[in-house]
């Protein structure tokens, strides 16, 4: 059951209902604010930097009353990435003391820094992503995405459009991996084989799922456009909303501690 247990970890996309002040914030606020912090993220270059933006990022998902298991748990996709990114650079980097050497493949010390340095990035990243998404509905990230891009629909870029399209996306994702594991489990119940063998031989094994996922990702998409015509939608153009967007000084005060701390971590070149 372990590639079913792949797709139960997947947390991107979910949201987690709740009365937090995280919660709470203003989408677009939201959206800046972690803008800011994956710039943080990339402007860090010492691991007490990393240090730093993990213990924010941590009281973040303790205010928002978020289970850290089921954070830990959505990190487990993201393995495969950081164990290849790790081996990357144990192997490839070079600099400082040789820690191991057997015969042509040497790791040296500053192969292992990157190559954690680089690992707690994704991390950071991942984690800063999955924040947005477990307190956001999707109805607010469309209405804070597309007021977002709303000064491009002077260029002719359909915001609108296209803030639907990535929420729809976001929203599609735990379904599409619910219906995976049913699909898997139906196969399994007929013989198929998704465990053994090494990693190579179970990624093939899983290329059967491909094309009843597909046909029923497409007969979803097609049901959800005619509920959507159904009920008379016809773009961005003329439409209202039940709730406007107002921000408030907290939402702000989201924004400018973000700001600040960027702006330390440039400043101080931590």
């Amino acid at each position: 059951m372990g590639g079913m247990s792949v797709f139960r970890s997947i947390t991107i996309g979910q949201y987690l209902p709740g009365d937090t002040l995280v919660h709470r914030l203003d989408p677009r606020a939201k959206f800046i604010a972690m803008a800011l912090l994956i710039s943080a993220v990339f402007a860090v270059n010492s691991f007490w930097g990393y240090l730093v933006l993990a213990t924010v990022v941590l009281s973040l998902f303790l205010a928002a009353k978020i289970p850290l298991p089921y954070v830990f748990r959505g990190l487990r996709p993201v393995m495969y990435i950081l164990t290849f990114t790790l081996l990357v650079h144990f192997l490839l980097t070079r600099g400082g003391v040789v820690l191991i050497h057997l015969g042509p493949l040497r790791v040296e010390s500053y192969g292992v820094y990157f190559g954690l340095f680089m690992a707690l990035r994704i991390i950071l990243l991942v984690v800063t992503a999955l924040l947005l998404t477990l307190t956001t509905s999707p109805i607010a990230l469309t209405d804070g995405l597309e007021y977002l891009m709303k000064p491009l629909a002077r260029l002719g870029v359909p915001a609108h459009e296209i803030a639907m399209m990535m929420t729809i996306s976001l929203r599609f994702i735990p379904t599409l991996l619910e219906e995976s594991e049913k699909i898997m489990k139906a196969q399994m119940a007929r013989g198929a084989d998704f465990e053994s063998g090494n990693i190579f031989r179970r990624a093939r094994s899983l290329l059967p799922l491909l094309v009843p996922l597909f046909v029923s990702a497409f007969r979803r998409a097609d049901e959800l456009a005619i509920a959507m015509e159904a009920r008379c939608y016809r773009g961005g153009e003329g439409r209202t909303r039940l709730h406007e967007l107002v921000a408030k000084p907290h939402d702000f005060a989201s924004i400018a501690a973000a700001a600040l701390l960027l702006g330390a971590i440039v400043w101080g070149q931590i």
